[in-house]
C-alpha cells in the first residue's frame, strides 16, 4: 500500500471524512511487518524471561477454562501435570522448550481475551439486515473471498456435517482447504480451520490483529451515521475469509450462519452451492412459513452457479427453482440427478452406494451414523464433483476423503459405560433424524435423555418426537438470554413424559451424574444403556467439554 497522502485511495462506500484514519492505518501496517507475533511484549526475549517465572497456577487457570477446553492437548497435559521444568528423565528441560510452552500459554490467554471482546458485540441471532459493513471491510482488505473458489452450504439441518465432508473430500485431492462452520462446540477456533485443523491460539490472535484496525474504522464510520457496529458473527466471518486469502487456500467450504440473504457469509460468490433440507426453524428471524424461509435461504445462489439440492418439500423446491432461473444457475436435484442407492449401517458408521450426475460410487465407508448422514455425504460428493470440473472422481481418493471426515457433536460418542451420545439436533426435523439413528445404530434398552433448549425453539415438538425412545429425561439449565427457563422446560416435559419420568438438575455436570445414575439403576447386565444429550448445540458443547476431561 502507498503511504503518501496524495497516493491514498479511499475504499468505496466509506465516508470521505474517514480518509485520515485509513491512511494512518496503512502507514502503521507498513511499519509493522511482523503481524504474526502476539505483541511486542509477549513475543520478546525480555517478556519470556518475565513470564517464564509465572506461577504455574496462572497457566493452569488459562488452560482449564471451559471456553478453551480441548485446545492444544500437549500444552494442557504439560501445564496441568506441572512438567514444564523437567524432561522425561527428570533433568532440567531446555530453556527454549520451556519458552515455547510459556508462549503457547500466553497465546491461549490472548486468544481467550479476544474471544471475550468479540462476545461484547451483537450476537449471531441479533443481526442488522445489511451487507454494507461486511462489504466495506472486505473491500479495504482487497476482497480476499474472491481469491479462491468456494462451496457455500445453506439449508436448515445437516449443514455442518456436509461442510466438513466436502472439505475432507477436496483435501484428499491434495488441495489446501479452508473450512468455516458455526456454531462451535467447545472452542471458537473450531469455526475456522485449514485442512481440518482449527486455528492455533497464535493463529487466531494473528487473524484478529490482521483485520482489527479495519473493523474498527468501519465501526467508527457506522457509529457516526447512527448505525450498528460489526457484529460478533460478522467479525468472525471477516477473520475467516481474510485468513483463507492469506494462507492461501486453494478452496474454501463455507457454512451459512443464519438464513442466507442477510447472512455475513453471503459476501462470497460461490460457484457451487449446497442446499440441505429446509424446515421450520428460526421463525423469529426468517419467517413463519416454509416459503418465506426458503426465500431467505435461496438467496445464497449467485449467477451461473451449480446448486446441489437435497430432498425438499414441494413449496421449498418451487422457491429454489425460481431463484435458479433468476441467476441462470444449474440445479442438481436429489432423486433426479443424484441419490443414495443403498446403505448398510456398520460399526463406526455406514457403507453407502451413491449415484452422482457423472457416475456411481460403490461401497464408500462414511464414518458417521444415520440415514441423514448418508444423504449429507452424497451431497458433499456431488458438490466436490462440481468443484473438480464435473467429472467422475478417482474412487480411491473419494474413499480416502470420507475416511478422514469427522463431524464433532453429531451423533458422537463421547464416553462409554454407559455410552454417552451427543447430537446437535435442535429442531423437530433434527430430532427425528436423531431418533432414527439411535434406533438403527445404537439400539439401547435403556435410554436417558439429557436436554435443554433455546426459548425460541419448538420444545414441545422436539420432546414429543423423541419421547417413545427415552426411558427418562433429565433437564438442565443453560446460560444466555435465549435459553429456555428451566421451570418452563419442566412444565412442557412433564406434559409430554409424565412427572415420574422427568428429572431436573442444577447444572450440566449434575445432569450428567443424574443421567448416569438413572442409566445404571436397572441391575440386569444384559441391558444396553445409553445417554443422549440433545436440544441445543450449547448443551452438546458443554457435555463434550466436561467428558473430554
Amino acid at each position: 500500500m502507498a503511504n503518501d497522502e496524495q497516493d491514498f485511495q479511499l475504499p468505496q462506500g466509506i465516508d470521505p471524512e474517514m480518509a485520515p484514519f485509513f491512511a494512518a492505518a496503512q502507514e502503521e501496517d507498513e511499519a509493522d511487518d511482523d503481524d504474526l507475533r502476539l505483541d511486542a511484549a509477549p513475543g520478546s526475549e525480555d517478556a519470556v524471561a518475565e513470564e517464564g517465572d509465572a506461577d504455574l497456577d496462572v497457566l493452569r487457570a488459562i488452560v482449564r477454562d471451559t471456553l478453551l477446553a480441548g485446545a492444544d492437548p500437549d500444552l494442557v497435559d504439560a501445564v496441568l501435570a506441572g512438567e514444564l521444568g523437567e524432561d522425561e528423565d527428570g533433568d532440567e528441560e531446555a530453556e527454549g522448550e520451556v519458552d515455547e510452552v510459556a508462549l503457547a500459554a500466553l497465546a491461549t490467554g490472548e486468544a481467550h481475551a479476544i474471544y471475550r471482546s468479540l462476545l461484547t458485540r451483537n450476537p449471531e441471532h441479533d443481526f442488522d439486515p445489511s451487507m454494507v459493513r461486511m462489504q466495506q471491510v472486505l473491500d479495504i482488505l482487497g476482497d480476499p473471498q474472491d481469491s479462491y473458489p468456494s462451496i457455500h452450504v445453506g439449508g436448515t439441518n445437516g449443514k455442518t456435517s456436509t461442510t466438513r465432508m466436502a472439505a475432507a473430500l477436496l483435501h484428499a485431492f491434495g488441495l489446501r482447504v479452508g473450512t468455516y462452520t458455526s456454531p462451535h462446540l467447545v472452542d471458537v477456533r473450531e469455526r475456522i480451520a485449514i485442512n481440518g485443523e482449527p486455528l492455533s491460539p497464535a493463529e487466531f490472535v494473528a487473524a484478529w490483529k490482521d483485520v482489527e484496525p479495519y473493523i474498527g474504522m468501519v465501526d467508527a464510520a457506522s457509529a457516526a451515521q447512527g448505525q450498528p457496529q460489526i457484529s460478533y458473527f460478522e467479525a468472525l466471518t471477516i477473520m475467516a475469509l481474510a485468513w483463507f486469502g492469506d494462507a492461501p487456500v486453494d478452496a474454501a467450504v463455507v457454512e451459512v450462519g443464519l438464513g442466507g440473504r442477510w447472512d455475513a457469509t453471503n459476501v462470497i460468490d460461490a460457484g457451487v452451492v449446497i442446499i440441505s433440507p429446509i424446515s421450520l426453524d428460526h421463525q423469529n428471524w426468517l419467517g413463519n412459513t416454509l416459503t418465506e424461509i426458503a426465500f431467505e435461504k435461496a438467496q445464497i445462489i449467485k449467477d451461473r452457479s451449480i446448486v446441489v439440492v437435497c430432498h425438499q418439500e414441494e413449496v421449498v423446491l418451487e422457491v429454489i427453482e425460481r431463484r435458479a432461473l433468476e441467476t441462470d444457475s444449474v440445479l442438481w436435484l436429489e432423486g433426479r440427478d443424484w441419490e443414495v442407492l443403498s446403505r448398510t449401517p456398520g460399526v463406526g458408521g455406514q457403507i453407502v452406494d451413491v449415484r452422482t450426475p457423472t457416475g456411481v460410487y460403490e461401497q464408500l465407508f462414511v464414518p458417521l451414523h444415520g440415514l441423514h448422514q448418508a444423504h449429507n455425504a452424497a451431497a458433499a460428493l456431488v458438490a466436490t464433483e462440481a468443484m473438480m470440473g464435473g467429472k467422475v472422481l478417482p474412487a480411491e481418493v473419494v474413499e480416502e476423503g470420507f475416511l478422514t471426515a469427522r463431524s464433532p457433536g453429531r451423533l458422537e460418542v463421547v464416553r462409554t459405560s454407559p455410552t454417552v451420545v451427543v447430537d446437535a439436533a435442535h429442531n423437530p426435523a433434527g430430532v427425528a433424524s436423531l431418533r432414527d439413528a439411535l434406533d438403527e445404530s445404537f439400539r439401547f434398552n435403556v435410554t436417558i435423555g439429557l436436554f435443554s433448549a433455546m426459548a425460541d425453539k419448538a420444545i414441545e415438538e422436539m420432546l414429543v418426537e423423541i419421547e417413545p425412545d427415552l426411558s427418562e429425561i433429565v433437564l438442565v439449565p443453560m446460560g444466555g438470554d435465549r435459553a429456555a427457563d428451566l421451570e418452563d422446560l419442566k412444565v412442557i416435559a412433564e406434559d409430554v413424559f409424565g412427572a415420574d419420568r422427568v428429572h431436573v438438575a442444577e447444572n450440566v455436570a449434575d445432569g450428567i451424574d443424574r443421567a448416569t445414575a438413572l442409566a445404571d439403576t436397572p441391575q440386569d447386565p444384559t441391558l444396553t444403556r445409553g445417554i443422549v444429550a440433545f436440544g441445543s448445540i450449547q448443551l452438546v458443547g458443554e457435555v463434550t467439554a466436561l467428558l473430554r476431561r
